[in-house]
């Protein structure tokens, strides 16, 4: 993937992906350049699969595939008090094999089942 910087320059990088089927909602997104620690974000699931076909979310997250001239990329825009960042990813096909492989494991509709509500009910009121 590739950090837009401007219109004539952007910098490589790399950009993991993980789903646990113990918390199906959420997808990690961890991004690694040559000179920084990796960031992580937390995406919707759904939110990613929305972004595959059209503009999602608001706010700190927003994604779009791109259009015209047969362009197969999709744009994530990341906002944090950081600043804000502005990714493509070049091959959307990726994320959408990746987004099929979870759907694989945790059908859309069936996430509740996946979720330990006694273990989260646990960390809610641990953090209390």
């Amino acid at each position: 993937m590739r950090l837009v910087i401007s219109r004539t320059y952007s910098l490589s990088m790399c950009m993991s992906l993980r789903c646990e089927p113990t918390d199906p909602y959420v997808v990690r997104a961890t991004f690694f350049a040559d000179t920084d620690e990796p960031a992580e974000w937390v995406l919707g699931r759904d939110l990613l699969a929305d972004g595959l076909r059209g503009s999602a979310g608001g706010g700190d997250i927003r994604i779009w595939p791109a259009v015209g001239r047969g362009d197969q990329a999709m744009y994530l825009v990341l906002r944090s008090p950081a600043g804000t960042a502005l990714l493509e990813v070049p091959v959307r096909e990726d994320v959408r094999t990746f987004l099929e492989n979870t759907e694989a494991l945790v059908p859309r509709g069936t996430e509740s089942g996946h979720i330990d509500w006694n273990l989260e009910l646990a960390n809610l009121f641990a953090k209390s």
